[in-house]
């Protein structure tokens, strides 16, 4: 284990990750209440919470941003950010997973494993993120700690580690058998708790339960093994070592539980989350190119700086630019070198954030997570260095939008100021994007659902006091080859005095299953040079943004360059690339086209009474159901639907069940739409 001579071994940058409605503000909340940071404990439902303090968090009850709090536990100082749960927000949880060492995710424990959180999980898999379980509201009717880590381990993990034994059920939930310690931790009515021996009612099943923590770790862990075979138990420092390194190299994941509204069980989530999450130490150096070189900056506060913008807050007295830093000091006054934009920018401030509160800095080192103020024009996503050590880190990855409205504005003069708010809405937030449609010259803006695009115009009212008209949403379609051509010639030829353009292809083209777009040649004795091959692959990508039943981006096709010809004078890159362009347009049209529409995966939950009503209304929006369960009273349904049918969905399912029925949606890729018709 390390020692505490580097300052940064005692640094956790952590995410809450979870379903909506999951508990991950309140969980936010008591841990803020927990460490000192706050008074009081702030709740939802009241509209007082720290991390939800944009007014539109309040007035919905949910997280929309991710807010990013600092605060110190047990010596060791935690950077937390509370990441939205609704998956129209799931950029929002793409930017903070990219710059986090390790996450907590949140479960209902009476709901166990629901769409979203297996969403976020997968997003954690895939940035490589160690995390541990809370299974949260312990303390409502129906909740079975071991029903959701039945279903952790069917749905996520192979390998839940389970740490706590509740003391008490549903109502009478008082607190936990530490099973690593043996000890039991019971919170009375006040936030205080005792640490007490293990309740003679519950040592044989905390023995028993000891046991089975014990085999599964020495399954997974070697050193663990050896300890077990020969003593035929683990010591508590063992196990709780064993525990750290499954965590990291996410072989296991630890489950605590609690109830964050009872303020149960958050001092030992913290206990863990410094004893099992790693330090920026823990965490492999990051990974950097430089002129096409990859290079590694270790997290030492004595390297080249380098740190990522992952998140812009535009206020109205200024920037706030969230970093992680990775390597190096930074101080406010320091010139950085922004290496995504090429131009240098000033660091005006450094915070400490606290929410909505801050604390200045004088500076930051590697490891930390702070807000500077001062840059002005670092996005999301963009690498900040020294001038003289440049560096481009991976920026998180930005979605495809999915659904548009047309915005104009309704007083005649303020076309500009809502040019300048939607351009600062796009800086804040990547995933939505702005472009005026050629065709009818609106003004449309396009994001990842409805509810994303209601609150970026919400946005737009409060903020700017801008009044604005919005259209009905459309989804984006694609366009995708249904069957293929070969053989396709086309020949470009231009002779207008001067030297001409000459270029000659013969394209096959063919569905490609698995979506994107592939070019391959397959010209053989040099008939087209390799330089004018490449101008082909350009030309025919050119041609993809725009295809010929509806304009829409071609997807899901594979063009092969058979033949061709080239011209010794009049034969270019810029013929090549028209050649490309025009010739896989004319294959495209001589192609049978197929309409792709986005689908997405619903699950309603629903009492049992209306489940039929709700099925009804899912057949009408072209819904095809693929499972049903009932649990505790009330029925889970999932369906496949496409999106362009979903639009006024939640109050068509409120005013069906009596404002008791709710729904989830996550994108799950393109289908064929019914009918080709025109849907410009």
């Amino acid at each position: 284990m390390r020692t505490h001579h580097n300052p940064l071994a005692v640094v956790r940058n952590l995410g809450i990750l979870a379903h909506v409605d999951a508990g991950k503000t309140t969980v936010t909340e008591r841990i803020l209440f927990a460490t000192g940071t706050t008074h009081k404990r702030g709740e939802v439902h009241d509209g007082t919470t720290v991390t939800d303090f944009d007014p539109q968090e309040r007035d919905r009850g949910i997280t929309i941003f991710a807010a990013a709090v600092s605060c110190a536990w047990d010596g060791h100082r935690i950077n937390l950010i509370d990441t939205p749960g609704h998956v129209d927000f799931a950029d929002e949880v793409e930017r903070a997973l990219r710059v986090l060492d390790g996450a907590v995710a949140v479960f209902d424990a009476v709901a166990g494993v629901e769409p979203q959180s297996e969403s976020v999980w997968r997003q954690a898999d895939r940035h490589g993120v160690p995390r541990i379980a809370f299974v949260n509201k312990m303390d409502r009717a129906g909740a079975d700690l071991d029903a959701a880590v039945a279903s952790i381990r069917e749905r996520l993990h192979p390998a839940p580690l389970v740490v706590h034994l509740p003391v008490g059920s549903e109502g009478t939930f008082a607190g936990v058998v530490d099973l690593v310690r043996m000890r039991a931790l019971v919170w009375s009515d006040g936030d205080a708790f005792e640490d007490a021996p293990v309740p003679d009612g519950l040592r044989d099943e905390a023995l028993a339960r000891r046991r089975v923590l014990e085999e599964a770790v020495a399954e997974l862990h070697p050193g663990a093994l050896e300890e077990f075979c020969d003593t035929g138990t683990l010591s508590e420092r063992s196990l709780s070592s064993a525990l750290r390194d499954l965590t990291r190299d996410g072989a296991g994941v630890v489950v605590l539980c609690g109830s964050a509204y009872r303020n149960r069980g958050i001092e030992p989530l913290l206990d863990a989350v410094v004893a099992y999450l790693p330090s920026p130490l823990d965490v492999p150096p990051v990974r950097g190119a430089h002129d096409g070189d990859e290079q590694e900056r270790p997290a030492d506060p004595a390297a080249p700086p380098a740190a990522l913008a992952f998140k812009v807050h535009a206020t109205p007295t200024g920037r706030l630019t969230y970093l992680r830093i990775y390597s190096g000091t930074i101080e406010k006054g320091d010139t950085l070198w922004d290496a995504s934009a090429g131009r240098t920018e000033r660091i005006g401030r450094i915070l400490r954030v606290q929410a909505d509160r801050h604390a200045p800095l004088d500076r930051a080192v590697a490891g930390d997570i702070v807000a500077v103020v001062g840059l002005k024009s670092a996005r999301a996503g963009s690498t900040l260095c020294a001038p003289d050590a440049p560096l481009v880190l991976e920026p998180p990855g930005v979605p495809e939008p999915v659904v548009s409205v047309a915005v104009e504005p309704c007083g005649a003069g303020d076309t500009d100021r809502l040019a300048s708010g939607l351009a600062r809405l796009t800086e804040e937030d990547p995933s939505l994007v702005v472009r005026t449609d050629p065709e009818t010259g609106q003004t449309v803006l396009s994001g990842m659902g409805e509810l994303h695009l209601e609150v970026a115009v919400e946005k737009l009212r409060r903020e700017l006091g801008l009044e604005v008209n919005v259209g009905r949403p459309r989804v984006s379609y694609r366009e995708t080859v249904g069957r293929g051509v070969s053989g396709l010639v086309y020949r470009h030829v231009k002779q207008d005095g001067g030297a001409g353009q000459f270029a000659h292809v013969v394209l096959d083209v063919e569905p490609l299953a698995e979506g994107g777009f592939e070019f391959r040649s397959a010209v053989v004795g040099g008939r087209v040079p390799q330089e004018y091959v490449r101008a082909v692959e350009a030309g025919c990508r050119d041609a993809l943004t725009e295809g010929p039943l509806g304009g829409h981006p071609v997807t899901g096709l594979r063009v092969t360059l058979t033949d061709g010809s080239t011209h010794v004078k009049d034969s270019s890159d810029t013929a090549f690339r028209t050649a490309g362009r025009f010739g896989l347009r004319e294959a495209l049209r001589a192609c049978a086209m197929v309409l792709l529409e986005p689908v997405v995966e619903v699950t309603v939950t629903v009492p049992e009474d209306a489940v039929g009503g709700v099925l009804g209304d899912l057949a009408a929006r072209r819904g095809r159901v693929t499972g049903s369960d009932t649990r505790a009273g009330a029925t889970v349904v999932t369906a496949t639907v496409p999106l362009a049918e979903l639009f006024g969905y939640a109050t068509r399912l409120r005013s069906r069940t009596q404002g008791r029925g709710t729904f989830t949606a996550r994108p799950t890729g393109y289908a064929p739409a019914p009918v080709v018709t025109p849907v410009r």
